[in-house]
Order: C-alpha cells, then structure tokens, then sequence
C-alpha cells in the first residue's frame, strides 16, 4: 500500500520510556479488536486508556469494556450534539445511530437515567463526553444542550467523578455554566480548543486541559501558545481517535499507540523533555481520573 493512502495506519512511533495514558480515545470507532488497540499502545508505551461515551449505547460499551479491560477506564454521556437529536429528533440521521424520531424532554430524561445507573459503576471514572457545540448544533438545538450538560455536571459531583468536557466554539459559554451550577472537584477539558487566555482561566479554576493530535497542526498556533502557558501539572494528551490524526499522519487513522508523537510535539512547546513531561501527563490523568 502506498504511504499516501489515507486508510494505511501510520507507523509505530519511537516507544516512550516513561509510560503513559492515552485520556480520550473511542475504541468501538477503530478499525480491528481493542486486544489489539491496547497491545500496539502498550508496546509504545501507552499502557492506559480513556473509553469515552458519546450516547448511551456508547456509554454501556466502554462501561463493559473497562470491566473486561485492565488498561481501560470509562467515562459515560451523552455528547452534546446528541442531547438536541434526542429532544428534536434527527431526520437526516447523519450519526451512527441512523434518522431518529423527536422524543422531546421527556427522552432525554430517560437517557440521563440511564448515564447515572452507568455512572455509579466502579470502572467509569468519568462523566462525559458532555459540554457544549455551537458549531454543529443550530440555535434550536442549545436549549436541550445546556439542560444536557447541566444534568451531566450535576451526576458527575453527585458519583464524585471527573467531568470531561466537549467544548466546539462555545468557551464563554462553558465556563459560564460550570460557574453557574458549580464544578466538580476534577474538570477536564477534551481536545483543548482555547486560546492562552482561556489557559489562564482554567488554570486558574485547577481545570485540567487534554491536548490531542491537532495541536501539531500548522495552523494551530493559538493551541500552542495555550499549551506554553497550561502548568504542567494541569496537561494531559489525548487521541480523540480515529480523529484528530497528527502531523505528519493528519487524514489517516488515529489510534492510542500514535500519543508519542503528539506528547513529543508537546514536549517541545513546554521547553520540556519528553520524560519529564511524560512523568507529568502519567501523573496527571491518574489524579484526573482518580485512578
């Protein structure tokens, strides 16, 4: 297979001689078995993972999977562009789960019920990801956003577990509503889309910011100006596979094993070396994730 091909898995990076965990990964969106997901990112050294939840059979399959799973922690939600197609139904059915019928309040209640039985589960430990999307989700739709994530903040502090936000062009609009219902003890920022001063402001509050494959990109500046100023003992790496592939593999599958490249990326940002940051983020999402 030629190298340009967008479906060739990119290479084994160099393995870390610090191991760590990769915080946000979506197995069950991966080509082959989480056997092998979790064997090629331990042979580089990532020898955790995050199992995120984007609706509810999501969430009872990284519950699942985090209990046959060593390696794997869960977390449980409903994403915020599912929370409006729940609510108002979805006719196109561009997700995976196909068109949907408009259930209103009353369904999305039902929903939340069920990611709180899930979150009481010993290997979930976390509740999202939850948040909000102002760039996929119409006017229409921010109501049952909010009303979404207000619930998910609210499980989260309840089950003492760490909250993981989705934040797509909605930032003053995020940090007002954890303001607003109170945060819980542990926050996480997925995929970190803010700019410095938005760091400033998170590090401020102990929130934690999760960096993934885009921060390499060209034109991501802003995002590493972010990470210079993110404290070392508040950053975490993440894949958001298959998304969010990095330099110089951006377009091809991403998987758990491809954190050395995005981690050595960020080591130099930080003026850091890549143990030492490595020793940080390995720190940092076990006191994110209270594992």
């Amino acid at each position: 297979m030629a190298p340009q091909d967008k479906n060739t898995p990119p290479p084994l990076p160099e393995p870390l001689r610090v191991a760590v965990a990769d915080s946000h990964t979506h197995l069950d969106m991966q080509e082959g078995s989480v056997e092998e997901a979790l064997a090629k990112a331990a042979s580089v050294g990532v020898t955790t993972v995050v199992q995120v939840g984007c609706d509810l059979a999501g969430s009872r399959w990284a519950a699942e999977t985090a209990a046959a799973h060593e390696a794997v922690h869960a977390t449980v939600a409903l994403h915020p562009n599912e929370a409006p197609r729940i609510v108002l139904g979805d006719p196109d059915g561009w997700s995976r789960q196909g068109a949907r019928e408009a259930g209103g309040d009353a369904a999305l209640d039902t929903a939340l019920a069920g990611i709180d039985e899930l979150a009481a589960l010993p290997q979930v430990r976390g509740i999202g990801e939850t948040g909000l999307d102002h760039f996929r989700t119409g006017l229409e739709g921010i109501a049952a956003q909010e009303r979404s994530f207000r619930a998910h903040i609210e499980i989260a502090k309840r089950h003492g577990k760490a909250l993981v936000i989705h934040d797509r062009e909605a930032h003053d609009d995020v940090l007002r509503i954890l303001r607003e219902e109170g945060a819980p003890e542990r926050v996480v920022f997925h995929c970190y889309s803010g700019d410095a001063e938005m760091a400033r402001i998170c590090a401020a509050a102990g929130y934690f910011m999760s960096f993934a494959g885009n921060v390499t990109f060209k034109n991501a500046q802003p995002l590493r100006d972010a990470l210079a100023v993110a404290p070392p003992e508040l950053v975490l790496v993440e894949t958001d596979a298959p998304f969010l592939t990095p330099a110089p593999y951006r377009g091809r599958p991403n998987a758990p094993y491809l954190v050395p490249v995005t981690l050595r990326a960020m080591a130099e940002v930080k003026g850091m070396t890549e143990e030492a940051l490595a020793t940080a983020v390995a720190a940092n999402t076990a006191r994110a994730f209270d594992y």
